[in-house]
């Protein structure tokens, strides 16, 4: 097990370059595997330099075919707007 349960990690910078997605596989101290999808975005705070505005879903092993098969059908749908 890696550090703070992390056992994988990618990550995917959008073109905007405002935005950096993370999608980070770890395991609990059941030693169950989840999904760690964290969304990171830019904002200029003025005078205190960069700050990071986060957002994060989890999603257990368990959940993935059927999590994955519903970003398929709206990434299909969004391919036919």
């Amino acid at each position: 097990m890696g550090t703070r349960g992390e056992v994988y990690s990618s990550r995917f910078q959008a073109k905007s370059d405002k935005r950096t997605y993370f999608f980070n596989v770890k395991e609990n101290r059941f030693g169950d595997l989840f999904v760690n999808i964290v969304e990171s975005k830019k904002h200029d705070a003025s005078a205190q330099g960069m700050e990071y505005e986060r957002h994060q879903i989890v999603v257990f092993k368990e959940d993935m075919p059927e999590f994955l098969r519903s970003v398929e059908k709206v990434g299909a749908f969004m391919d036919r707007r």
